[in-house]
């Protein structure tokens, strides 16, 4: 028999899960969203990609502000849920509306939890050098990412692997996953195991400040900066044109375990693009400038070069 559903997820990441639900025959009584809000360079009013998965396949769509007040309570109650799914949706849920569907609230977590419990999981596992990571569904508490799991499904974190990469490969795999838990809960058989007390993280989210390249730090730590950050919201360092700053996005890099002896960090050292770290080096392989697309190293160089003895700040 098929679950009544409220899907609850807002970016990209989330649309595979609410697919994957309907694929599966669930009856997804309504979906929750954040309002469409300006973006881009325009600042064009733009709906979120789980708006307009929703409004293509027909699904009434809610955009609360938020649950502060009784009358959305109300709206959401009336739903007459068996279960919410949530998925990166970018509220927190007061206790009123996570027990307000029959079963429960169930979150797709883009982790290996407690490790990376918060906001930013696929960006915190690269920065830190994490070999593996996983998706998991969750039953929601009242808690920042602290509820029982119920399935886990692991992934391996390539040496090369973006953020970018990874985010797409965990969002397929937790659509199959929150398919299969679905299925579990119908029967009564899904799994609930506490989470452990040892080994909690978190996954703050991604600043400004934290975006630009330091080199000098170590090349292994530069490298899974940028890749951790690619590709959006990139990882950038400044170069002087004309006199003034320019940043320039790295969104690709590759270790290189020697380099110009002396060389200081953040000089470029060779025509490759090879850069100076406090320790080793890194090759450029993919840059961008301010309101052009993504180029690879050998693009870049013949529209913009950078000469070895350049300095990047």
């Amino acid at each position: 028999m098929a679950l009544r559903i409220i899907f609850m997820g807002t970016p990209d990441f989330s649309v595979p899960v609410l697919n994957a639900i309907v694929a599966a025959g669930h009856e997804v009584v309504a979906v929750y969203t954040q309002p469409p809000r300006p973006a881009g360079r325009g600042m064009e009013v733009v709906k979120s990609p789980v708006q307009n998965a929703a409004e293509a396949r027909g699904l009434p769509v809610f955009s609360p502000v938020n649950f502060k007040d009784e009358e959305a309570r109300a709206a959401f109650r009336a739903h007459n849920a068996d279960a919410a799914v949530v998925v990166a949706y970018g509220l927190i849920l007061p206790s009123a509306v996570l027990a307000a569907p029959k079963l429960g609230c169930f979150n797709v977590h883009a982790s290996l939890l407690p490790r990376w419990r918060g906001a930013a999981p696929i960006q915190r596992a690269i920065m830190a050098g994490d070999a593996a990571t996983g998706v998991m569904v969750m039953a929601m508490e009242k808690g920042l990412d602290t509820g029982p799991v119920c399935l886990t499904h692991e992934l391996a974190i390539g040496p090369d692997l973006t953020a970018g990469e990874l985010h797409d490969q965990l969002s397929v795999a937790g659509a199959g996953l929150m398919a299969k838990a679905l299925g579990l809960l119908e029967t009564g058989a899904l799994p609930s195991v506490a989470q452990s007390d040892e080994g909690v993280t978190y996954a703050a989210k991604i600043d400004k400040s934290e975006t630009k390249i330091d080199f000098n730090r170590s090349c292994d730590v530069v490298v899974n900066h940028i890749r951790g950050l690619s590709p959006t919201p990139g990882a950038w360092f400044s170069v002087i044109v004309a006199g003034k700053p320019e940043r320039v996005k790295v969104l690709r890099g590759a270790r290189v375990g020697e380099h110009a002896q002396d060389a200081k960090p953040g000089k470029v050292v060779d025509d490759r693009l090879t850069v100076a770290c406090a320790e080793g080096a890194i090759e450029l392989l993919e840059l961008q400038r301010a309101g052009k697309r993504p180029a690879s190293r050998d693009e870049f160089q013949r529209g913009f070069r950078l000469s070895p003895g350049t300095q990047l700040d």
